[in-house]
């Protein structure tokens, strides 16, 4: 309430930053609607324009969104306040299957890579003014790229996924742009489309990828960008088949304006091919980060696209960061060479754990999704509760709020840490945390 948080500031920004610690501290909750910007100007005895561009600061930053004569309000996750917020601690005892972490089993020794990149260090060090993607990594991330199809263009390294696509949403849109994501879908990425200013349209999901008829009607709607998961969806496990990458190369083509990424975070701890749709539209970028098949800590991304997007990244990326470490791209390129991780091995132990846990759950009346990659995902009628219930039975597992937009309401879960002993003690539980199954349609 009004009453109980006052809104202060006497410029822009003063207004802006006392809206934003209200959000901060809880003052100002998710929906709470904020006061006509002539009514809060009166309170403070400021130009009416002074809170319009305040409160359009705070759209831009993702923390209020406006609707209309609705008014403005406090977005239901602003970026002040991540998904990842969203998470459950696990007490002693309490086996923690929601922070979505690879299996540390399944990764590669380290130490070996960075040897072989400290060496070549040592006969030519790294300096100012060197390419910042090294010759060897580009030419072997091209090759791979090749291999699996994904269209001719030039390389640049980020540092992990997200960066890429915040580079590449960056290099296009502007505030008020809306862009189409999936639903369920990857809590990072609906945090930052708000966080950018942007407005995010919900696609719904299916295990073979975006629905085409919901992809369609966003693009029809004016959405200005599409991003897409080519593999191992987080958090269903959805991966695009052949079917459906054609349907949507097909949408695309009649909306060549429109960006379009694609994320493979998947890469090299799934076995299924991958069907990319990049080359259809004008501008595209394709993705392929590192962090599951080597380890989170190793933030390297291989971006690339139409040479105008990846020039513009690069462009930024130079009056930043500057460049990704070349003794981490030297590192990559090592495992990459090395064989460090066997990728048909990797694929059948987490496929393996889904595939048991699935099947579980279907023995127990009880549906699950969960067609590649680390997670299977639950569909439940009352997440909060479920998610209690299982905490009670020694399970903590990723509410689905972190991963949805307007899909119903779900869990997830990570299965890098089961056993085959687990499965049916766990299947047990999430049956009578759950309830009986019910077919749930994304979209």
């Amino acid at each position: 309430m009004l009453e109980e948080y006052r809104i202060s500031g006497r410029r822009a920004s003063e207004i802006a930053a006392s809206v934003e610690r209200g959000v901060g501290s809880g003052d100002l909750p998710p929906g709470h609607v904020l006061p006509p910007m002539r009514e809060l100007a009166a309170r403070l005895e400021v130009n009416p324009n002074t809170v319009a561009a305040a409160y359009r600061t705070l759209r831009e930053r993702g923390v209020i969104e406006t609707a209309g004569r609705r008014g403005s309000r406090v977005r239901p996750a602003p970026a002040s306040t991540s998904r990842g917020s969203l998470r459950i601690e696990a007490p002693p005892g309490v086996r923690d299957l929601g922070e979505g972490n690879p299996d540390p089993a399944l990764l590669p020794d380290l130490g070996p890579a960075f040897a072989a990149a400290t060496a070549v260090d040592a006969r030519d060090h790294g300096l100012y003014g060197q390419d910042p993607v090294v010759a060897e990594f580009a030419a072997q991330a091209r090759a791979g790229l090749d291999a699996d199809g994904v269209p001719a263009g030039p390389v640049a390294v980020t540092s992990g996924a997200l960066d890429a696509i915040e580079r590449v949403l960056a290099a296009h849109l502007k505030p008020g742009d809306a862009v189409a994501v999936e639903d369920p879908g990857w809590g990072s990425v609906l945090d930052l489309v708000p966080a950018l200013g942007l407005r995010a349209v919900p696609v719904g999901v299916d295990d073979a990828g975006p629905l085409t008829a919901d992809v369609e009607r966003a693009l029809r709607a004016g959405a200005r960008a599409l991003v897409v998961t080519d593999r191992a969806q987080n958090p269903i496990g959805a991966s695009l088949d052949e079917r459906r990458a054609r349907e949507l190369r097909t949408v695309l083509a009649r909306h060549p304006e429109v960006l379009l990424i694609e994320d493979d975070h998947g890469h090299a701890i799934v076995d299924l091919p991958l069907h990319a749709l990049g080359g259809v539209t004008t501008h595209w970028a394709f993705v392929r980060s590192t962090a599951k098949a080597y380890g989170p800590d190793l933030r390297v991304a291989v971006l690339t696209g139409d040479a105008v997007t990846v020039d513009r990244v690069t462009g930024r990326q130079r009056l930043g960061p500057g460049w990704v470490s070349r003794l981490l791209q030297r590192a990559v390129l090592h495992l990459w060479t090395s064989g460090a991780v066997d990728v048909r091995a990797v694929a059948r132990s987490y496929g393996d754990r889904r595939n048991a846990l699935i099947h579980a759950l279907e023995e127990r009346g009880v549906i699950a999704h969960g067609r590649s990659g680390m997670n299977v995902w639950v569909p439940v009628s009352d997440e909060t509760g479920a998610v209690a219930r299982l905490l009670h039975s020694g399970w903590a597992v990723a509410p689905g709020a972190r991963f949805r937009v307007a899909a119903p309401q779900g869990v997830r879960l990570t299965v890098s840490g089961l056993t085959a002993a687990d499965i049916g003690p766990l299947a047990d539980a999430l049956a009578a945390a759950a309830g009986p199954a019910r077919p749930v349609t994304y979209g």
